[in-house]
C-alpha cells in the first residue's frame, strides 16, 4: 500500500501535467498498442484506459499500430516529444526479443523508453484447430511427425515471445516446425478456427475463450502449475515436455517524457490496477493483474532480461 505522503505527492503531480502544452492540451492521453485488436496487449490497454480516463480527468484513446511484430509502434513512439502524452503497451517481444534477434530493431529499449507500470502477467498455450484429430500434446507431436507437411505453427507476430516459445516446443519435440507470424492474435485465431493453419502458439488468455466455445483445443499451458482459469488444461511439464514460460504487459513512455509525469501516470495506473473492479475485468480476460511502480517495473524488466536473454541468444534465432 502507498504511504500517505506518497499518495499526497502523487495527487499533486497528477494535477500539474494536465496543463502540459501541445498534445496534452487537447485533453487526451494516447495509449499505443503495437498489435491488432484482440490480443493480450490490446485487452490490457483497453481495461486500463477505461478506468484511467475518469481518474485523470481527460480522454484516454487506445490506438492499434500493428506491424513488424510490434516494432513499427515502438519506432514511431520512441521519439514522442516531452510535451505529448503518449504511452505504449510493451511486452517481452518488443522490450527483450526484438533488440536481440533483429540486426536493427529501430529502437533501443533502455535508451528510448522509460517504464511506467507493469499491469499483467500471462502464460502461453498451444492449440489445434478442431479438425486436427488430436486431444493431447503427445498425440499432436506424433501426428506432426506422421504428417510433416502439417508442421506449421502460427504465432501472433514474428519475433514475439510466442514465436520464440514455438521454437522451443519445436526443438524439444524434435519437430521441424515452420513458424508463421501473423499481424496479431485476432487474425491468427481466425485462421486456426478456419483450418488455414493446424497449430497455434499464443497467450493462453487469447486461446481460452475459443477453447471453451469448442472452436479449438488448447493442449497445454506454459506456467509451472495449471492456470486457475483453465484447471482442465495440463502444463507442458505435465504433458511430458520440460518447458515453462510466462510473459507480461507494461506501459512505457518515451525517454523524453518528464520524470514527474512518468511518476504521476505510474501512480494513477497502479491505483487503477489495485481497484477491485479492474482486477475482476483482468480475471474475466483470463490474465493475472499486476500493480507495479516505475521502479518495480524497471527491476522486473532487468530480472526478466537476465533470465531470458541467454536463452534467446542460445537459440541462434536471427531475423
Amino acid at each position: 500500500m502507498l504511504r500517505r505522503p506518497l499518495l499526497k505527492a502523487a495527487a499533486t503531480i497528477l494535477a500539474a501535467p494536465l496543463t502540459l502544452p501541445s498534445r496534452a492540451q487537447d485533453g487526451s492521453l494516447r495509449i499505443v498498442v503495437p498489435y491488432a485488436p484482440g490480443g493480450s496487449s490490446d485487452r490490457a490497454a483497453r481495461i486500463v484506459a477505461e478506468k484511467l480516463s475518469p481518474k485523470l480527468g481527460q480522454n484516454v484513446i487506445v490506438e492499434n499500430k500493428a506491424g513488424a511484430g510490434g516494432r513499427v509502434a515502438m519506432q514511431q513512439t520512441k521519439g514522442t516529444p516531452a510535451n505529448q502524452s503518449v504511452l505504449v503497451v510493451a511486452n517481452p517481444a518488443t522490450m527483450l526479443i526484438a533488440p536481440l534477434v533483429f540486426k536493427d530493431s529501430g529502437y533501443d529499449p533502455d535508451r528510448d523508453f522509460q517504464p511506467v507500470s507493469q499491469v499483467s502477467e500471462y502464460e502461453f498455450g498451444i492449440a489445434v484447430a478442431s479438425a486436427v484429430p488430436v486431444k493431447e500434446l503427445q498425440h499432436l507431436l506424433a501426428w506432426l511427425r506422421a504428417n510433416p507437411e502439417q508442421t506449421n505453427f502460427g504465432v501472433p507476430a514474428t519475433g514475439s515471445l510466442p514465436h520464440f516459445f514455438a521454437l522451443m516446443v519445436s526443438e524439444a519435440a524434435k519437430v521441424q516446425a515452420q513458424v508463421i507470424g501473423y499481424r496479431g492474435s485476432g487474425p491468427l485465431v481466425t485462421d486456426l478456427i478456419g483450418g488455414q493453419i493446424p497449430v497455434a502458439v499464443d497467450t493462453l488468455d487469447t486461446l481460452l475463450p475459443q477453447h471453451e466455445g469448442g472452436k479449438l483445443r488448447v493442449l497445454a499451458s506454459s506456467n509451472v502449475k495449471r492456470s486457475p482459469f483453465s484447471p482442465d488444461i495440463p502444463t507442458f511439464k505435465e504433458a511430458g515436455m520440460n518447458l515453462s514460460a510466462t510473459g507480461w504487459n507494461a506501459f512505457f513512455a518515451s525517454a523524453a517524457m518528464p520524470r514527474e509525469r512518468v511518476a504521476a501516470l505510474g501512480a494513477a495506473i497502479r491505483e487503477v490496477m489495485l481497484d477491485e473492479d479492474t482486477k475482476r475485468k483482468f480475471h474475466a480476460a483470463k490474465v493475472d493483474p499486476v500493480a507495479r511502480t516505475p521502479q518495480q517495473t524497471a527491476a522486473m524488466l532487468k530480472a526478466y532480461r537476465a533470465q531470458w536473454a541467454p536463452v534467446v541468444k542460445k537459440s541462434g534465432y536471427q531475423s
